[in-house]
């Protein structure tokens, strides 16, 4: 499917705006929401992310586009379809209390292929806007319980290939990234803001060269503001791994 152009919505009368592709067919595909006019993504990510340590300056860049968030990727109205669609599957799930890698405590996940029409057009979106329409068809659903945390740990390479990005329901949270120093070196960091209902796309280096958790309730704060994480459901799109 062959992209021919890009314009804005007109919804300028709106806080945000629609990112609109029209694609070869003449139909269009609204991917998000953008800031209001004046207002880059670039802008939007800084103001999400806090960065500690002794950063050097080109990994700094290179990580602000390796880790891009997008708020308001969804509506309540898409949050609320999504979750009727979800919840019945995870409501047969008991919650773990620990996972193969020990990544994650107080979880539960499913995997899910098939939706329905509305809840297929926001996971298009997704893959469009992260994959250039390629998304593997099984898309990750993670449930975290008020009380789960996900621990520091850097993505295996086996079960996807260099790119994933996840859809935040139900509750904002913090995702602490933290290079991995082989040297021994001063550690450096980032903590990111996730709000509800935003989509972060983790790629290159912020994916494979730092650890990535979320943060326990009791200790999610941002910029020295408490989140009051809750139970969060992240919707996980990939693609598949690079042929070695």
């Amino acid at each position: 499917m062959g992209v021919r152009k890009l314009r804005y919505g007109k919804s300028w009368q709106r806080s945000l705006a629609f990112l609109v592709i029209q694609v070869a067919n003449g139909e269009m595909l609204v991917l998000g929401r953008l800031a209001r006019p004046g207002n880059t993504l670039s802008r939007q990510i800084h103001s999400l992310l806090d960065f500690a340590g002794a950063w050097p300056a080109s990994e700094r860049c290179a990580f602000e586009k390796d880790m891009q968030v997008l708020q308001d990727f969804v509506t309540a109205e898409e949050e609320q379809a999504l979750l009727r669609e979800i919840e019945p599957h995870l409501s047969r799930l008991p919650y773990e209390t620990s996972h193969w890698d020990e990544a994650i405590q107080g979880y539960r996940e499913t995997e899910q292929r098939n939706w329905n029409a509305d809840n297929r057009l926001v996971l298009e979106r997704i893959s469009h806007l992260a994959f250039d329409g390629r998304a593997m068809p099984f898309v990750h659903i993670l449930d975290l319980a008020e009380s789960g945390v996900i621990k520091p740990h850097v993505d295996s390479t086996r079960f996807c290939g260099n790119t994933i990005a996840g859809l935040s329901l139900l509750s904002d949270s913090v995702m602490r990234l933290v290079r991995v120093v082989e040297d021994r070196g001063d550690p450096y960091w980032a903590d990111l803001f996730l709000p509800r209902r935003s989509l972060y796309v983790m790629s290159s280096l912020a994916r494979y060269h730092f650890t990535h958790e979320i943060l326990a309730r009791e200790l999610s704060t941002f910029r020295l503001t408490p989140i009051g994480r809750k139970r969060r459901i992240s919707v996980i799109c990939r693609c598949e791994p690079e042929e070695s």
